[in-house]
This record gives structure tokens, sequence and C-alpha cells, in this order.
């Protein structure tokens, strides 16, 4: 599903570069935006606080927001069971493409309880995010995973981990 989605937001950009480029031969004046793929505007990582915490990050970068409306999470397997998430309360404004919404910039940290998470038991989180960048081009809702594994009874928080990110060979 992510490939989908990261490979739909490449096409939107590489649509908004064309279109840019037709605008300038055709002589009329043209500003293109530098676009970051969605995986970096909206960096996403994770860390499970215990067996029954999770603790999700979203780093945005500089020119962009995420719609607080538009998140949601779901772990698996199927019996670990994610819980309503945490979230902070986000900037109030009126947005062109979604009307009154409230948005986050900066880092937002959001926490997930688990219903019946083990200690030392492999999860999958995967987070459903949207965002736009300033410049006036909105992102196609983006999904994001990690594999984590819930620590034992008593020992400190696991690591943040990030999504792997895709190379030229894999």
């Amino acid at each position: 599903m992510r490939a989908d989605t990261t490979r739909l937001a490449r096409i939107a950009i590489a649509g908004l570069l064309a279109l840019g480029a037709a605008c300038h031969a055709a002589g009329l004046p043209t500003v293109e935006p530098k676009l970051l793929p969605p995986e970096d505007a909206f960096r996403f990582s994770a860390r499970a606080l215990d067996a029954r915490t999770i603790e999700a990050r979203f780093d945005i970068a500089d020119g962009y927001y995420l719609y607080r409306d538009k998140f949601s999470f779901e772990a698996g397997p199927a019996d670990v069971g994610v819980g309503p998430a945490e979230l902070p309360a986000g900037l109030r404004k009126h947005d062109a493409f979604f009307g009154d919404v409230e948005t986050y910039r900066g880092r937002i940290v959001v926490r997930l309880p688990l219903a019946r998470g083990t200690p030392g038991q492999p999860i999958v989180l995967k987070a459903a995010s949207q965002g736009c960048a300033d410049a006036g081009v909105c992102y196609p809702p983006s999904v994001q995973q990690v594999s984590l594994a819930l620590p034992a009874a008593g020992a400190p928080p696991g690591p943040v981990v990030e999504p792997r990110r895709k190379g030229l060979f894999n």
C-alpha cells in the first residue's frame, strides 16, 4: 500500500513539474515548487514504551503540515488491538482543500494504547496520514509502517524505529 501512495505522490509531483515546463516553454512566468517525497516531508518513527503503549512520532519538514483528522493507526497481529490515539491539539486553520481543520507542524508525538500486547511480542505498526506543502500542493493519503518488539516487563522503552527506506536495489 505504501508503494502505491508513494508512486501516486511522485506522479503528482512529476505532473506539476511537467506543467511548469510547459508554461515555461510557452513563455509564461512560472514558479516551480521543490517538493519533498512524502516520506521525507512527514518522517515517521515509533517506539514501544511498554507492552501496552506505543509512541508514534512524525517529524514534519519546514513548509509542510499534517491534518489532525487524517491520522489512523493499526497494529498486527490483529489480536493486539490499537485503542484511540492520544493526539495533542492541533493548530486551527481554514484550509482551501478541507475547510476548517486542525493541523500539525514540526514534531508530533502520538500515544497509542494496545489492548492485548504481550512483553517481547513482535508487532507491525501502520500509520496513515495526509498532509500538504505550503506551496499549495496536497499529498494523497500515505501509509508508513515499522516493525517493533514490545519490551519485556520492567525493561526500558524500546529503540526508536524508522520505516525501512527503499534503495536502488530493493
